[in-house]
């Protein structure tokens, strides 16, 4: 299977009241093409901070992150931005809509920092946002005009309007109520399930059973990992091997 990011000896380390936390300690890691990996673990195991450095959201103190064959670890600000703007999608808990721009226009402004063309960034937001089941009555509403699951769905259009070889997802439904959770849990397996990368931070284990890859997360090292295979609706056994696993880790 192809790799899409790896790390080597990834190590974060903040100062606090000036002592020393070490975030993630030498950590090696390989995410590969078309998988939906989840990062799970206890409250300050370091999964954020992991899913900030391997977007180039953030810089590692120590070693080296790949995205294919590009080392992006050493890059400068503004040459991270430019990487993150081609190659990566962003999902958060948060809804980072702006409140005065339409749904369409928060898109476009996403996608118009790439291309010029602006029919073409209009046509692949229409086709998202019906792919996603957006009703075109919502296209020109403000953000605070939506629930909260039509808010996230905008949102994941948002990160899919420049094509980005990976989505990051960082507790996408930990604002969602039980119904809007699912629906856009179901736009994120359909997604993967099309062919995209994603990477995701829950605490929900619902959440956690659509992805085929789970990592633990402890003490900012990974302590374990459970494959989970393709995602079917109502596997029960595939339940019983999650919860199994994350008791083995002490969840």
């Amino acid at each position: 299977m192809k790799k899409i990011i790896s790390t080597h000896k990834l190590c974060k380390t903040f100062s606090s009241g000036g002592v020393l936390q070490h975030i993630l300690k030498n950590l090696d890691l390989d995410i590969y093409d078309g998988d939906f990996t989840v990062i799970m673990g206890p409250s300050g195991a370091g999964k954020s901070t992991l899913l900030y450095a391997l977007s180039g959201m953030d810089k590692p103190s120590l070693g080296d992150i790949h995205f294919r064959d590009e080392e992006i670890s050493n890059y400068s600000d503004d040459r991270l931005a430019i990487f993150r703007r081609h190659h990566c999608g962003f999902v958060f808990q948060q809804i980072y809509l702006q409140d005065n721009m339409s749904v369409m226009d928060n898109i476009l402004s996403a996608g118009l920092l790439v291309s010029r063309k602006k029919k073409e960034v209009v046509e692949r937001a229409r086709q998202l946002l019906s792919q996603l089941e957006m009703k075109e009555e919502l296209y020109h509403k403000f953000p605070t005009q939506l629930s909260g699951g039509e808010a996230q769905r905008a949102g994941i259009v948002r990160a899919l309007i420049n094509q980005p070889d990976i989505l990051f997802a960082d507790e996408p439904t930990g604002q969602l109520n039980s119904y809007a959770s699912t629906a856009v849990l179901d736009v994120l397996t359909h997604l993967n399930q099309s062919g995209q990368s994603i990477v995701m931070v829950t605490h929900d284990v619902i959440s956690a059973r659509r992805a085929n890859r789970i990592l633990y997360l402890q003490d900012g090292a990974i302590r374990g990992e459970c494959n989970l295979g393709e995602y079917l609706p109502n596997d029960e056994k595939r339940h019983d091997q999650l919860t199994a696993f994350l008791k083995e880790m002490g969840w």
